[in-house]
């Protein structure tokens, strides 16, 4: 149960990790290619590249938190559905145990004697 856990937690981890990295790289090239080709000065430019940055350090921000939200609650449906197999399985081996238990003890007896 563990190593299923540890599991779907590295796999969430990659494909967030993956995601962020390409949101980044988007909206920097965005930023940078929307700056270099708008006609203004310099100051003008750094207080856009600075103001940009903010609203990209939110979003990101903003991004990550939904996501890690989205893999908790995932992670959670996965292992509560992966408890629920468990216990069915131990449940029809437990059956399947008895059930064997018993023939084995119904071929072993003599006849005429009573089960135990």
């Amino acid at each position: 149960m563990q190593n299923a856990r540890k599991e779907l937690n590295m796999s969430d981890r990659d494909e967030f990790g993956a995601f962020l990295i390409g949101f980044v790289v988007g909206a920097v090239t965005g930023a940078v290619v929307s700056l270099l080709f708008a006609p203004q000065s310099g100051e003008e430019t750094r207080v856009l590249i600075k103001e940009r940055a903010i609203e990209l350090a939110d979003k990101a921000s903003e991004t990550a938190q939904t996501i890690s939200k989205e893999v908790e609650t995932r992670t959670e449906e996965y292992l509560s559905k992966a408890e629920e197999l468990a216990k069915k399985g131990q449940a029809v081996l437990e059956e399947q145990k008895a059930k064997v238990t018993e023939a084995v003890q119904s071929v072993a007896k003599p006849k005429g004697e009573t089960p135990v």
